[in-house]
């Protein structure tokens, strides 16, 4: 990067040589601090974050209170649990949507439920610029109108957007508030927004939660408003609750691990830690949950993630508690909105992690998880709307932490 030594505290009045102060090969702990924003990018987008709600209630859910009683009971009796995963799709009228919703729709079978996925587990970007109860009809209720399964979900930048890229509003005045409306109703039940198409959603507990789930650890997070990067922890905007959250659901679930129950932890977040097209990876996103996982003593088997319009796997290598890691991060958000360039995956390691695979175009996730494995499997949808197996499935083993 270019020297430009005198652009992190621009003169009063004065213009800058470069359009931020940050395009500077100054490193970032010898640059003086911008009042009112820091001394880098990072600082800036944060001040622009917005609140969120708290959560009605604890952020814990059972599969019991997405499927019903009897519909996790068949689960835990099969030894066998899926769902699907996928972001980024809220598109009015929007082909590829519906597309993705179909193909989707062919994995279950009314005569054998507990073999079908539990639910679709939206990665956020639910609705894009139309918060309201046209832009849910019409970006959400309309395109899964034939999706036989739940949908829970994670907000994604757009969810949470008060306003839009052009200054006018989305059409809520709070973050997150049709969000809320439609995901996080008191009881389980249509929502108004809905219209005359019978959807029943649950109730979720928040824009944070954990799925305890058969053979599974789900945590989903809400990473605010942000182009990029995500934030999780932002103590302006109440981002300190959801990761002192964080830490103590972690330890949780710590703590039933050392007692004998070892399940797969997953761990969902809109903004991708890793990414090589769309949008960059969140790597101060990632320091922070590494940090509430190291604290915790349990670090996740698999992390899912969207953003950038594409499909994307990297393979992160660790040594945690003296066991060599390897976890899979997904970006899966190609759920429908319009696709975004993607670079080719070579597989060539570089730091902790390697770009394993990916592809410009439509598809879904699908995990699957046992009491001994948990495997992820991407699905393509091509324009005509068929399905084919894209990339090769991954199966983590859970006694050595290791991808088989």
């Amino acid at each position: 990067m270019p020297a430009n030594k005198n652009t992190t505290k621009p003169a009063t009045g004065k213009p800058l040589r470069f359009a931020h102060p940050f395009y500077t090969d100054t490193p970032i702990t010898q640059r003086a601090s911008i009042p009112g924003t820091g001394n880098r990018m990072l600082d800036f987008v944060a001040t622009k974050l917005l609140p969120f709600p708290d959560p009605q209630r604890e952020p814990s859910m059972l599969l019991a209170d997405i499927i019903g009683q009897q519909g996790a009971s068949d689960v835990q009796a099969e030894q066998f649990f899926c769902f699907h995963a996928v972001g980024d799709t809220g598109h009015e009228n929007g082909l590829a949507q519906e597309q993705v919703s179909t193909a989707m729709a062919h994995d279950y079978n009314p005569a054998h439920p507990a073999q079908s996925p539990a639910f679709l587990l939206h990665l956020g970007d639910v609705i894009y610029y139309d918060n309201t109860d046209k832009g849910y009809q019409a970006q959400f209720y309309v395109p899964y109108k034939k999706y036989p399964g739940k949908i829970i979900a994670i907000p994604g930048n757009h969810d949470g957007e008060i306003f839009k890229f052009d200054g006018t509003p989305t059409g809520q005045k709070a973050s997150l508030a049709a969000f809320w409306r439609n995901f996080c109703q008191s009881k389980p039940g249509v929502p108004p927004d809905a219209g005359t198409i019978y959807r029943e959603m649950i109730s979720q507990p928040g824009a944070y939660w954990w799925l305890n789930a058969p053979f599974i650890d789900i945590i989903g997070l809400y990473s605010n408003i942000g182009e990029g990067p995500g934030f999780i922890n932002v103590p302006t905007v109440g981002g300190l609750k959801q990761t002192d959250w964080l830490k103590k659901t972690l330890t949780a679930i710590q703590k039933q691990r050392t007692g004998g129950q070892r399940k797969a932890l997953l761990i969902a977040v809109h903004h991708p830690p890793f990414s090589q097209g769309g949008h960059s990876g969140s790597s101060a996103m990632l320091q922070d949950i590494d940090k509430c996982c190291t604290q915790s003593g349990i670090m996740p088997d698999m992390v899912l993630a969207a953003h950038a319009h594409n499909y994307q796997r990297f393979t992160r290598y660790m040594n945690f508690g003296g066991k060599n890691m390897q976890i899979p991060f997904y970006v899966a958000g190609c759920g429908g909105r319009g696709l975004v360039a993607v670079s080719q995956a070579t597989g060539k390691r570089q730091g902790d992690n390697s770009f394993d695979s990916s592809l410009m175009g439509y598809g879904y996730l699908t995990i699957t998880a046992s009491p001994k494995q948990l495997s992820a499997l991407f699905t393509q949808v091509d324009a005509q709307g068929a399905r084919s197996q894209f990339d090769k499935k991954i199966v983590v083993d859970l006694n050595t932490s290791q991808i088989l």
